[in-house]
């Protein structure tokens, strides 16, 4: 339980020996204003001849037990007449003591329930007048929100009223409410309102706590065209309406202190001179409680300076001034008192200040009031004889300064190419220091409208989102909802939560979210580029077709008899053999089906019809391979290929390596927020929980995060900004993959706004003339720095090099090599093979049997004709005899 702080303070304004009547003061813990207006009071109508004396002291006014205690401290110190506020809890405390010890209490707090003799109510009763505006209003259902330490008086006026009238009321109690807690319970509460299709409200509450839930009605945007909020106090003016002014929705109140008054504004030009110091509360606009506390010295000041001039004994004889004795003792003179605080009829603050019998407030008048978009205005006025008179007829429209005699302000984005810079902008001013499409088209729209404008950038460079906790708007959205701005032109998308908020206009461009990556670096062809045109399972298709091929074509020439044939003998001769051969052996088959592979044909063909099937299927099979290889062989050899990684969301949610992220505050994060498809919810996931964080502040950020990720992030944004993006130096981004949903920028005004309509009919007379389109085009295309290809320049495809032909001639030379290699293995396989047989033979000749032979046989005369194979005189050339002999065979006679 809160500490009670008791302060008494005694003044000595007036002159020592002078009369003095001793009051007090209980005020609550933050009534600074209301002390400050005291003291004024005291200062103001304090006189040398009389004077009031108070005695203050600060508290917890719903602490019932502090107020037992100070109001005792208080009575035991002599003082005539209490001045204090009260709440629910201890309204029954101060009223039962006074009705017990005669002693009057003047409040500004809230008239309290019931006929209290001695309690003074210094703020009129807002019953009648609140009745009145709701029948004017002809509500027929509402919701009526109430603070129940305010009493239950004024609910249950108008739950009389609805029942005798037939109005369908929804009562809510918001009193109770837990601070640390209240913010959402409001937001709760008006959730729960609007599923009710309840979209009248009356807040019968006091001033901070029609703030609090004024911030929380702005945060879910309920502050928009359709809304219609009664605030049932008497202080319209004194809370900060200036949030929702331009939200579109009408805003009532009531006001007892006419600020055009010569009295208020004499008292308002003495308010504003004193120090915030000396006084504090003095630095801001006079509440109506402090009006009213003003207003309550003063008629203290004027009952107790008639009884002066009566001479009325109001002497404390007899009395010790104990508040609890037992009996009590009430205080003879206090009848007095009561009956001269009543009979005072002064001129206020607050208007004119009379009080019936049972100390309440009559013959006072109400101003009727209603929020516009250039502040609040009077619509009528409200007493007890003419009760609701309106001075104003037009409730309902917002009234609008006069667009031509106003300069509008632009909110917008410094977003390339949209609003730029110019690169000498120091050297300009206002709007001429920027370019950029949504410059140029708010300069037509100023033409078509007939209006001036000034751009300003958004402060915190963020498009418009709706706060997850706070619910509190930021960037350009905000600044239109919070009334910093009157009209958005940008590249602002239409959304449905920004809809509920602002108006926008019809779109003057259409786009989708699209995925930005970098550019992967060009593929050159390679070494073995000229197998690309077929894929690698066709050419193993081909490599097992070719051999199958030639196994059947050996079968078939096997099988068939008429592929054997007898050895032709040469002209005269005699046949050698008379065994048929066969040409399709095994190699000769490979050979002939790779001949006709290569195109290039063989010296041997089939002559059986089996044979020449194959052949035929064969020559078909390889027409076709060999055209579709030779259509597609250019363009493989010719053209630098770029292989994305990505080309699709898809290919996006199924991979973890390259990570992808979008604007934070934007639409497109609240796209995948809310989006209920299971692809797009996925990539939701990934991207809130990512860490580091894949949200970027700003698209340049994004952008450059692409840059330098080396294709390991992908960004999300407008299909718009990412083939702008795609134009521009140093070109090493692309966009992959379509658009991932269909949606269109708009130029948004407050709810309300009279600029909507104007500025509607400009973008339609724009798009039809086709402006937006060369808009475009100027901006996009024309401005262009990487080319219609998206690079320096256009790729030519007319010359090969070296490096595209490069594996060709690797495969001639490695199949000249080969053939050497094949050919020297050849040789020494033959060679090695022909030495063994003249080893063989040579031995054969060496042996001694073999010798005698043959020395008989060179000397017999009848064989000298079989053996006369060398004559003596070249006896010496049989070494060279054998030496070729022995490398060639008998086929060489010599080397």
């Amino acid at each position: 339980m809160k500490l009670v702080l008791v302060v008494t303070l005694v003044w000595h304004e007036a002159l020592c020996g002078s009369p003095s009547v001793q009051i007090g003061g209980l005020f609550p813990r933050g009534a600074d204003q209301e002390y400050s207006a005291f003291r004024v009071g005291m200062v103001q109508f304090g006189m040398a001849d009389f004077r009031l004396t108070p005695h203050i002291d600060n508290l917890e006014v719903a602490n019932s037990f502090a107020v037992t205690n100070c109001f005792c401290s208080q009575f035991s110190r002599g003082v005539y007449a209490i001045f204090g506020f009260y709440d629910k809890k201890s309204v029954n405390t101060i009223t039962s003591f006074c009705e017990t010890l005669h002693v009057s209490f003047i409040t500004p707090s809230f008239p309290a329930e019931g006929m209290n003799q001695f309690v003074l109510q210094m703020r009129p009763d807002i019953k009648g007048p609140l009745v009145s505006l709701v029948e004017y209003y002809k509500w027929d259902k509402f919701a009526y929100l109430y603070d129940s330490d305010r009493g239950l008086s004024t609910l249950q006026v108008i739950l009389d009223t609805a029942a005798e009238k037939k109005w369908v009321v929804t009562a809510i109690n918001v009193g109770d409410l837990k601070d640390e807690r209240k913010d959402e319970a409001y937001r709760s509460l008006f959730q729960d309102l609007e599923i009710r299709k309840e979209r009248r409200i009356i807040l019968d509450c006091e001033q901070d706590k029609v703030k609090d839930i004024m911030e929380q009605v702005i945060t879910i945007g309920r502050h928009v065209k359709g809304y219609h909020y009664i605030i049932a106090n008497l202080g319209f003016v004194d809370g900060d309406l200036s949030k929702i002014q331009y939200g579109g929705a009408n805003v009532s109140g009531f006001q007892i202190v006419d600020f055009d008054d010569p009295v208020v504004t004499k008292f308002d030009q003495r308010w504003e001179a004193l120090e915030e110091k000396e006084y504090p509360g003095a630095d801001t606009r006079i509440r109506y409680t402090s009006a009213l506390t003003y207003d309550a010295v003063h008629v203290m000041t004027e009952a107790f300076r008639f009884l002066h001039k009566q001479r009325i004994d109001m002497s404390r004889r007899g009395n010790s001034g104990d508040c609890l004795a037992n009996p009590a003792v009430p205080w003879a003179q206090g009848v007095e008192i009561e009956r001269a605080l009543k009979q005072v009829r002064v001129d206020g603050l607050t208007g004119n200040i009379q009080f019936d019998q049972y100390g309440k407030r009559v013959n006072y008048s109400v101003t009727i009031m209603e929020l516009k978009n250039n502040g609040p205005v009077k619509i009528g006025y409200w007493n007890e004889v003419d009760k609701m008179v309106v001075t104003k007829s037009d409730l309902y429209p917002n009234e609008t300064m006069g667009m031509e005699n106003k300069t509008v302000i632009v909110t917008t984005i410094l977003e390339a190419p949209y609003v730029m810079l110019k690169k000498n902008a120091e050297l300009f001013q206002d709007n001429d220091r920027y370019e950029g499409y949504c410059v140029d088209l708010a300069a037509e729209i100023a033409k078509h409208c007939g209006i001036r404008y000034q751009l300003r950038i958004v402060g915190d460079g963020k498009y418009g989102a709706r706060d997850a906790e706070t619910k509190i708007w930021n960037g350009m959205v905000g600044e239109l909802v919070y009334g910093k701005a009157d009209i958005a032109v940008a590249p602002l998308t239409i959304t449905l939560v920004r809809e509920e908020v602002i108006d926008f206009s019809k779109p003057f461009m259409s786009l989708g979210i699209s995925i930005m990556i970098k550019k992967p670096q060009k593929s050159k062809p390679g070494v073995f580029s000229f197998l690309d045109p077929l894929a690698y399972e066709i050419w193993m298709c081909i490599v097992f077709a070719y051999i199958g091929v030639s196994v059947v074509l050996f079968l078939v020439s096997r099988f068939s008899p008429y592929e054997w044939t007898l050895e032709e003998p040469e002209d005269g001769a005699l046949p050698l053999t008379t065994e048929s051969t066969n040409e399709f052996g095994i190699f000769n088959s490979l050979w002939f089906s790779l001949g006709a592979f290569m195109r290039q044909g063989c010296d041997i063909s089939p002559r059986s019809l089996s044979g020449r099937i194959v052949g035929g299927v064969w020559w078909f099979f390889t027409l076709i391979i060999i055209s579709s290889y030779t259509a597609n062989l250019a363009a493989f050899l010719t053209v630098e290929r770029m292989v994305s990684p990505i080309e699709s969301a898809e290919d996006l949610a199924k991979q973890t390596e390259i990570a992808y992220g979008t604007l934070d505050s934007g639409s497109t994060k609240e796209f995948f927020r809310r989006s209920k498809i299971a692809l797009f919810d996925k990539m939701w996931q990934y991207m809130k929980s990512a860490e580091p964080s894949v949200f970027v502040k700003k698209t340049s950020e994004g952008v450059l995060r692409v840059r330098k990720s080396k294709g390991k992030y992908a960004y999300l944004l407008e299909s718009t900004m990412n083939e702008y993006i795609e134009q521009r130096k140093p070109c090493d981004t692309m966009k992959v993959g379509g658009n991932l949903d269909s949606k269109g920028y708009g130029i948004a005004t407050p709810k309300g706004s009279p600029l909507r309509n104007a500025v509607n009919l400009a973008v339609l007379k724009l798009n039809e003339q086709g402006l937006l389109d060369k808009l475009k085009n100027k901006w996009w295309y024309d401005k262009g720095e990487c080319g219609s290809g998206g690079g320096e320049s256009k790729e030519k495809t007319s010359a090969l090099s070296l490096s595209n032909v490069a594996g060709v001639f690797y495969i001639l030379v490695g199949g000249l090599g080969l053939a050497m290699m094949v050919a020297l293995v050849e040789f020494c396989y033959k060679s090695r093979a022909e030495a063994k047989k003249m080893k063989v033979a040579a031995n054969t000749l060496s042996s001694p049997q073999h010798t005698g032979n043959y020395t008989h046989t060179l000397t017999s005369p009848q064989h000298a004709h079989n053996f006369n194979l060398v004559s003596p005189s070249h006896q010496p050339n049989y070494a060279t005899y054998k030496e070729g002999y022995s490398v060639y065979g008998i086929e060489s006679i010599k080397i």
